[in-house]
């Protein structure tokens, strides 16, 4: 094995470095990963943007990810030299007041080691496992599997574990706004937890065609039309069983009011902007007796589940996927997507070769 790998490094908003650093070693309980494939997140991107207050530069970015196993740390009994496996970002540490509660997507220790934020992330050749994440969020991947469907596990964990604070809207209609990859999770689990009819909204047509592909029942370009009355239309004038919002803008949470119906929903799953403030009708809230949830990050029984989707194949992952790039492209990669022209890009390491 070589004694250093190329891996791409966030600096300051706006710049990232592809460079060559030390190839990483398996502490007890860690694994080394040689990467097959990083997708790209929205969250890399407003993190290539304006930064992000758990990243101190130069710290490697990413955090989708799957690959080949090439070292395994002392004390790991579950995992060999030469599996496929995939892994969430994260792993919460079981102890803390809110994982007693049972909330540990809130873990007070989180941030100890979330890979690509305060551990080095998955934009490398190779990615170290935190020994956390290793003994509960980690996986092999079946034959059979794609390495890359794999590697969107972490986004799909957090759309799961927001559907797990809503519950199923049997027969109902969902509202999606926001067509990137993570609106098009949603579109999937609306339908696995219930809906009857699903709805996506966005203002950029080639995302809206993804959704169509992907079964939706009215694809709602929100620049040409008026959401609000396409919305009661498809409801006979009630408004929706559930809003997802999943773009983090401050309007966008704004809107979702109009769109739900009395009693109803809303998912706010797309994060704003530190410091962002929103209002909202509180008469509408009070008597129409809506349910307002915010949702953030993934829990381990989430990772699972979606794990499992995955390798049941009950939610598709190749439509997420639009581009493919060589890894030290990666800044041209977040920029497209920032642009609104690529969905999810798969970034390759240098000598990558097919083995899904």
């Amino acid at each position: 094995m070589p004694n250093s790998m190329l891996a791409v490094r966030f600096y300051k908003p706006g710049e990232l470095k592809a460079e060559q650093v030390p190839i990483p070693k398996a502490g007890p309980g860690e694994l080394i990963v040689k990467s097959h494939v990083a997708l790209t997140c929205g969250t890399d991107v407003k993190m290539f943007k304006r930064g992000h207050p758990l990243a101190k530069p130069p710290q490697i970015m990413g955090h989708e990810f799957a690959g080949i196993i090439s070292e395994v740390g002392s004390s790991v009994g579950n995992f060999k030299v030469g599996m496929r496996v995939v892994a969430a970002n994260s792993a919460p540490c079981n102890k803390c007041f809110y994982c007693l509660m049972h909330q540990p997507n809130l873990c007070e220790h989180l941030d100890e080691s979330i890979v690509g934020f305060t551990w080095p992330g998955s934009y490398a050749e190779y990615v170290r496992i935190p020994e956390r994440i290793v003994r509960q969020n980690a996986f092999q991947v079946p034959d059979g599997v794609r390495l890359e469907s794999a590697a969107s596990l972490e986004p799909l964990a957090c759309v799961v574990h927001g559907w797990d604070l809503v519950g199923q809207v049997p027969g109902g209609t969902a509202v999606i706004i926001g067509g990137g990859p993570i609106g098009l999770l949603h579109a999937q689990l609306a339908r696995l937890n219930g809906a009857k009819q699903v709805a996506m909204c966005d203002v950029i047509p080639e995302r809206l065609r993804e959704a169509e592909k992907i079964g939706v029942d009215a694809a709602i370009n929100s620049a040409n039309e008026n959401l609000v009355e396409r919305v009661l239309r498809l409801t006979d004038g009630r408004g929706a069983d559930i809003v997802v919002e999943a773009v983090g803008r401050r309007e966008t949470w704004e809107s979702t009011i109009g769109l739900v119906r009395k009693g109803g929903k809303i998912l706010l799953f797309g994060g704003c902007a530190s410091g962002t403030m929103v209002s909202f009708n509180a008469e509408k809230i009070h008597y129409g007796e809506m349910h307002i949830q915010g949702a953030f990050h993934h829990t381990p029984a989430a990772v699972e589940r979606g794990f499992r989707l995955i390798v049941s194949g009950q939610v598709s992952i190749e439509p997420l996927i639009s581009h493919e790039m060589p890894l030290e492209k990666a800044e041209e990669a977040l920029r497209l997507m920032g642009e609104g022209k690529a969905l999810k890009i798969a970034l390759r390491p240098p000598g990558w070769k097919s083995v899904s």
